[in-house]
């Protein structure tokens, strides 16, 4: 990886970190992140799913080590990181992407928050626990990510970052 993408990786952690911190609101029994998943929609669309799936996981283990996040963060933000990077990968649509992350927030990263949560939380809930907050969460961050990567897009600074 070139220098240049291991700074904007580090950037776009940094965004996902500050914007968890100043940007959420209830979501059900849970609180909505929707910056992780606006970047996650980023990262996927200019950097690729690699990238992306990197920077969840870095947001995710700083929002932790912080105290701001629970370690449902790990599934929640790489398997739509993840996803979206692909379906974007496969596609070049930004909105396969923003789908790829509610898919794979929204629907698998809830289904396998179930024995995860289980396992290394002690919680015994069921999937319709974790999906209404991921999708609320997810859908928003996602809609969010497609008007800012559009944008960043739109100009040569943002296509300039793709091509990294």
């Amino acid at each position: 990886m070139s220098t240049r993408k291991l700074v904007l990786m580090t950037v776009f952690t940094a965004i996902a970190v500050a914007g968890s911190v100043f940007v959420s609101f209830p979501a059900g029994i849970a609180r909505a992140y929707p910056i992780q998943h606006a970047v996650n929609v980023i990262a996927a669309i200019l950097l690729g799913p690699i990238p992306a799936v990197i920077i969840a996981f870095m947001t995710g283990l700083v929002r932790i080590l912080t105290g701001t996040g629970s370690l449902l963060a790990f599934p929640g933000g790489m398997i739509g990181a993840a996803l979206a990077g692909l379906l974007y990968k496969q596609s070049g649509r930004v909105w396969l992407a923003a789908t790829g992350e509610i898919i794979g927030t929204g629907i698998i990263a809830s289904l396998f928050a179930v024995p995860y949560a289980a396992v290394l939380m002690g919680t015994t809930v069921t999937a319709f626990f974790f999906m209404p907050p991921f999708l609320v969460s997810s859908v928003s961050g996602a809609i969010i990510g497609v008007v800012v990567a559009l944008r960043l897009q739109a100009i040569p600074a943002g296509r300039r970052i793709q091509s990294y």
